[in-house]
């Protein structure tokens, strides 16, 4: 990415785009079975999965590009008494994260070179989780860019070296009645 990226994100937050405040389905249905510590939320926005696991127990590092989307973020932090540490770096750019983070979330920011690498920062027993919109012929919300969205079956290959506890391919309706083509992978570092 580049400070254009960052300019764009920033304007899109502004414009009230990406206002979710519900955490991702799957962050939520597999919160009861995830490992408990310390978390990372990978391109947060503005931060409805940090802050399911700040409230939930989690020590939680957020990063994202967008000052705009983390100013948002701490602010909604701030209005809940919740900690984060949250972190304005772009992802396309090198960054020493932590090595032993009991819990990885990446969704919605396709970058598999970088969510194979972040299967190396799991401590033993640690769990990633990724949510992803699928690339398909049919009619479906997302990015029409191919280069948004997984191959069926590269999720899956990008985290090898994990144990698999989950992986799903699939379109289905969102609760808008809106058509969705994802793919979803929890899985677990070995130890």
């Amino acid at each position: 990415m580049s400070d254009a990226d960052r300019r764009k994100w920033d304007q899109r937050y502004r414009d009230g785009a990406f206002n979710q405040q519900n955490p991702v389905t799957l962050l939520q249905q597999w919160l009861p079975r995830l490992p408990r510590g310390h978390a990372l939320d990978v391109a947060c926005g503005v931060g409805r999965n940090a802050l399911l696991l700040a409230d939930t127990g989690y020590r939680v590092d957020a990063i994202d590009i967008s000052g705009e989307g983390l100013r948002r973020a701490r602010s909604r932090a701030d209005q809940l008494g919740l900690a984060v540490n949250w972190i304005e770096h772009d992802l396309e750019q090198p960054f020493d994260f932590a090595p032993d983070y009991d819990l990885v979330v990446v969704t919605w920011y396709v970058n598999l070179p970088l969510i194979g690498r972040l299967a190396d920062c799991l401590a033993p027993g640690g769990c990633l989780l990724s949510e992803q919109h699928l690339l398909t012929t049919e009619s479906v919300i997302g990015p029409q860019n191919p280069a948004f969205r997984v191959a069926p079956g590269a999720l899956r290959n990008s985290l090898a070296t994990l144990e698999i506890l989950h992986d799903d391919e699939s379109h289905r309706s969102t609760p808008d009645g809106e058509r969705l083509a994802s793919a979803q992978i929890v899985a677990r570092r070995p130890g």
